[in-house]
């Protein structure tokens, strides 16, 4: 509690500089104080008052994109679009269908930690490794909003929930038809469609997506396509609500490879002889099945099924010395949620409710890699065969004593099971015996004044082996402990004029006993990292002194440490977690110049990061990249709009070390300046 004093006294004077400034606000739907929610573009209001508990309600650090700020961002894949949301980290892959990913909270995108839960339409949407693969599945234009829950409070989620979830609900209801093309740089070719029909009692969705771009390296041709429906149903009384949500995505893509030092200085468009046969192929599927239903007129059951399939199928070479390797990957992963919610009038408290809730996830997984001469196989390197479920339950309270004060307590319990075979010799192995994984959180919110509300947070997540780290695989043969990560924050949100809004945090996390997976080892194990600290600050401000004009800034300062490393590599003590640069920003201007023409101006960055954990190998990865946008309404039906990426032509780079191939920084670069135009039609 020293802490969360020292905390509130460093915060207090910071929110009165702010609330005075003229810069200190953003382009976000200005709330009351009653949440810690800040909401940035319009989102779709449903009622609250049956249902599931909604996130803005119970949770004290959430933001939520709305879709009509996303639908004309110039990107090519929607992860891109969390650049808007503040703390987010984005990680630049480029390789292909392996094109890049978001993580927050002092967390990489390495993929060695996937700390982040993703859930589309409320359906758990990570691979067994902790990967988001199946937000590629998903368009701008079909979004309806995104919401990041940073921290370790919410208890509706175990499984990968480690720093947070990110939720893209999609469109649904609504009689509508959309169309967006666009054209641009690097070839760029891209058309979505929707269309929404209501009725008294069903609503139908429909989406169509296409786009195919030639890339800014050679070897770079990406195509890929997506498409999907929803079905919903609501009788006359309004009693349920029964739907279908179905989605098919595919996409093919060369991949342009990993350069030296100089070359991608020097050279950043080029691709090496040896990278020209490497590509992916990506197929996914998603079907769930949804029911909302009021049991009575204090009690509200949810209910979720679904079916995630997925079948990845890469080619790459790291370095001129290695070998090509075919990487295969298959999971059928199914299962279901569930959670009732219970309102009753309390006369002595001015709200309650208390909500339970459980969900099982099954995965049947199969991890296959080649080495291979130009797609042709020479030998096998893996052949494993695995089961993964997990078995979760959380119960937690909407406690509201005064209306100026809601407080929220959470636990929730979770257990793995499975078993793996190593079909390369025949051998099986349980999986690692966790135990009941135990999560209490807390979450208080105290709003005295119109202007500002104070809030803090308190929980543990958990992280456990993913592919054959979670079994006792040999030399292993006893049980390990999951890493509890515990974690908390503190902040104040404020809305001191209706044109203003913000937030500024602080937060930590720790973590008993971090495992980092082995990205290029053909056994799919981990290493131990050790035990671990994040902490950091937030800031964000959000103004709209005018109709005209909506101004937004936000900025991230965060630190990692190693406090008690593995044997396995004693010099990382005291030294920081690759890849985790101590600063990320995002700012930008909206003026609405005529009732016609809207223009546009943003920037975001981020300082240098670590390779590896020893910190021996210098840093890399800073950038600062500027944008421009235009949106001209031809008529009430057409808009046309031109966005500049990279005004500068800033040269900016994803980098990793390979200690055991190249024993050398691997870079890949970044796209230069390019230009878009787009074409968005509502009929």
């Amino acid at each position: 509690m020293s802490a969360f004093r020292h905390t509130a006294r460093a915060v207090l004077p910071v929110l009165a500089v702010y609330s005075l400034s003229p810069l200190s606000s953003a382009v976000a739907e200005t709330r009351s104080a009653e949440n810690s929610t800040l909401t940035l573009g319009a989102v779709s209001v449903t009622s609250t008052e049956s249902g599931p508990l909604a996130t803005s309600s119970v949770l004290s650090s959430v933001d939520i994109l709305g879709g009509d700020i996303l639908e004309k961002l110039p990107v090519a894949y929607s992860w891109e679009l969390l650049r808007r949301a503040p703390g987010v980290m984005l990680t630049e892959f480029n390789q292909g269908t392996t094109s890049g990913k978001l993580s927050f909270r002092g967390f990489n995108g390495e993929g060695e930690v996937n700390a982040v839960k993703l859930l589309i339409d409320g359906i758990p949407s990570n691979t067994n490794d902790g990967n988001m693969p199946f937000i590629d599945a998903v368009f701008p234009l079909d979004i309806d909003s995104i919401e990041v829950v940073r921290g370790t409070s919410d208890p509706r989620y175990g499984l990968n929930n480690i720093a947070g979830n990110v939720n893209i609900n999609t469109r649904t209801g609504g009689n509508y038809n959309k169309a967006r093309l666009r054209h641009g740089s690097f070839n760029t070719r891209e058309v979505q469609l929707a269309k929404g029909i209501e009725t008294s009692n069903w609503t139908q969705n429909y989406f169509l997506a296409r786009q195919q771009v030639d890339g800014y390296r050679d070897h770079a041709d990406t195509e890929r396509y997506s498409f999907g429906g929803k079905w919903f149903y609501t009788p006359d009384d309004g009693n349920y609500r029964l739907g279908l949500i179905a989605r098919h995505y595919e996409s093919e893509a060369q991949e342009a490879g990993y350069l030296t030092k100089d070359d991608a200085r020097h050279h950043p468009r080029m691709t090496n002889d040896y990278n020209t046969t490497d590509k992916g192929t990506r197929r996914m599927n998603q079907v769930s099945v949804h029911l909302d239903t009021d049991l009575a007129e204090t009690l509200s059951w949810s209910a979720k099924t679904y079916l995630n399939t997925y079948d990845d199928r890469r080619w790459t070479q790291y370095w001129r010395s290695s070998s090509q390797q075919e990487r295969d990957t298959f999971e059928d992963q199914y299962g279901a949620l569930t959670s009732l919610t219970w309102r009753p009038h309390v006369h002595w408290l001015n709200a309650f409710a208390l909500e339970g809730g459980s969900d099982v996830q099954k995965q049947q997984n199969r991890s296959e890699r080649y080495r291979t001469v130009a797609r042709v196989r020479q030998a096998q390197t893996r052949d494993q065969d695995f089961d993964f479920n997990t078995v979760g339950a959380y119960v937690q309270a909407e406690i509201e004593p005064l209306e100026s004060l809601k407080i929220v307590p959470a636990y929730r319990v979770d257990k793995i099971s499975g078993d793996f075979t190593n079909k390369m010799t025949g051998q099986g192995y349980d999986i690692n015996d966790y135990g009941l994984i135990k999560q209490p959180k807390l979450s208080i919110v105290y709003s005295p004044w119109k202007l500002a509300s104070v809030y803090a947070n308190w929980g543990r997540t958990f992280q456990v082996g993913t592919g054959a780290a979670a079994y006792k695989v040999p030399p292993r043969n006893e049980d390990l402990s999951p890493s509890i990560n515990q974690g908390w924050e503190t902040g104040v949100k404020f809305t001191p004029a209706s044109w203003v809004d913000g937030r500024v945090a602080y937060w930590r996390q720790d973590a008993s006993g971090e495992v980092s997976r082995r990205l290029n080892d053909p056994s799919g194990e981990s290493d131990n990292v050790g035990e671990t600290r994040r902490w950091g600050y937030d800031l964000q401000v959000n103004l709209h002194p005018d109709e005209r004009t909506e101004v937004w800034m936000s900025y991230s300062w965060q630190y990692s440490k190693i406090l008690e490393p593995s044997s396995a590599l004693p010099g990382s003590k005291g030294q920081e977690i690759d890849h985790v640069p101590h600063h990320l920003w995002n700012t930008g201007i909206s003026y609405q110049a005529t009732p016609k023409l809207q223009l546009t101006a943003w920037a975001n960055g981020q300082s240098n990061y670590y390779l590896e954990r020893e910190n021996t190998q210098g840093t890399y990865g800073g950038y600062v990249l500027m944008n421009l946008g235009a949106t001209y309404k031809l008529s009430e039906t057409i808009s046309a709009d031109l966005q500049l990426k990279n005004l500068t032509n800033r040269y900016y780079e994803y980098v990793w070390y390979d200690p055991d191939g190249a024993d050398a920084s691997l870079h890949s670069p970044g796209d230069g300046r390019a230009l878009y135009a787009g074409l968005t039609l509502d009929f």
